[in-house]
């Protein structure tokens, strides 16, 4: 009694729910380019089947969508797939029945390209095996990524293109979109996935996240001597004030005290 209750969902992850609760209506299979086990996917998995009735198939890799592809276009082994997809798709589910009519939808952290990919390639399979007019028909998609996430992943595309000694990566480690800032980051530079300032021990040590390993590691010498050129960026959940003691965590390594960081401010 008297209480308040505010939905605080995110907009853009109802967004999805809407499009996948659209599908189901449209006996259309939701193909969700997402993490199975990942929180938010599988809220999404469970709108999609709709009224009871709908299906969903959620797919991670690129590998993974040329899999579902292949067998959109050829058919296949049913066993082989439901037994490579186990635990990623709805009760029921029938790679035979349910890759008839698809929409492609997806966890809103996910990098924007790669959706943007998987849309592609399954729109073309269905192309393949029906023609461009049913294919129309038979193919749905929707733009369902996060601006705050996709707006960091822009950013830090941008922030690459500048020469960098090393790259931070601030934020949590069970964090989606943190995690692919921090494969961005990898591809061009040393990078360093980091909780909080506390992992930048020293100079010459530093605990962070191993993604291929999935655990914190430490590394040494990770600091260069003299001038460095280091960029620092977060994840679209990560408060500010974990990024700002992290670049004061820096300065500190750097013999520049916080008292001075602020008489300089």
């Amino acid at each position: 009694r008297g209480c308040q209750i505010v939905d605080t969902t995110c907009g853009d992850v109802m967004s999805v729910w809407k499009r996948v609760r659209k599908y189901a209506s449209e006996s259309a299979t939701s193909i969700i380019h997402g993490k199975a086990e990942h929180e938010e996917t599988k809220a999404t998995s469970s709108r999609a089947l709709g009224n009871g009735s709908g299906h969903y198939l959620v797919v991670l890799t690129l590998a993974d969508t040329d899999y579902v592809c292949d067998y959109i276009r050829n058919g296949g082994d049913k066993e082989a797939f439901l037994e490579k997809f186990k635990g990623a798709y709805s009760p029921g589910f029938d790679p035979d029945v349910h890759l008839q009519t698809v929409g492609v939808a997806n966890q809103t952290t996910m990098l924007r390209g790669e959706t943007e990919e998987v849309q592609r390639r399954v729109r073309q399979a269905i192309i393949d095996r029906d023609g461009p007019e049913l294919a129309e028909k038979n193919f749905r998609f929707f733009d369902t990524i996060c601006g705050a996430t996709q707006e960091r992943q822009d950013a830090l595309r941008e922030l690459l293109d500048v020469s960098m000694d090393l790259l931070l990566v601030v934020g949590g480690y069970n964090s989606s979109n943190t995690s692919h800032l921090a494969e961005m980051g990898e591809e061009k530079l040393p990078t360093y996935f980091v909780l909080n300032a506390s992992r930048l021990v020293s100079a010459s040590e530093i605990k962070h996240y191993n993604l291929h390993e999935k655990r914190e590691v430490v590394s040494h010498f990770w600091l260069p001597n003299g001038p460095a050129v280091i960029g620092i960026t977060a994840g679209a959940s990560c408060p500010n004030n974990l990024i700002e003691e992290t670049l004061i965590r820096l300065f500190e390594l750097r013999g520049i005290s916080r008292h001075e960081l602020e008489l300089a401010a």
